[in-house]
């Protein structure tokens, strides 16, 4: 499966974006899908997950209240709802799929199988 993140963009402080992550390339049969982000001279960190067939979610805590993840199934699509930005959210964001027979919700990058390409997201203050 590919996954493409899309979405990202300058933005001001309290301002809001959606990010996507749609995947193709054939059946999208993967359970837990999540988001990570990377800011200039740091390592990725988890911001998000959710399990696409139960709806169940994850939040890292610095975003808990302000970003929402949800899922489209029938367009194969994640989205990452992020509201009241800060300059700290600033990163380029990924989306990330655990392979298909998983179905517990993971925090660390390594438990993730396949990942997109990233989208920029930049908070001016």
């Amino acid at each position: 499966v590919q996954l493409q993140a899309s979405g990202g963009g300058l933005v001001q402080a309290g301002g809001s974006l959606r990010l996507s992550c749609a995947a193709s390339g054939g059946t999208f049969n993967q359970n837990v899908v999540g988001w990570f982000y990377q800011a200039p001279g740091k390592e990725r960190a988890f911001v998000a997950a959710i399990n696409r067939y139960s709806g169940t979610t994850a939040y890292a805590e610095s975003v808990k209240g302000r970003f929402t993840v949800a899922r489209d199934n029938a367009k194969n699509t994640v989205y990452l709802q992020m509201n009241s930005l800060k300059p700290e959210d600033t990163a380029v964001y990924y989306c990330a799929a655990r392979r298909s027979a998983v179905t517990v919700i993971a925090r660390s990058r390594g438990q993730y199988d396949y990942w997109g390409q990233g989208t920029l997201v930049t908070v001016s203050s």
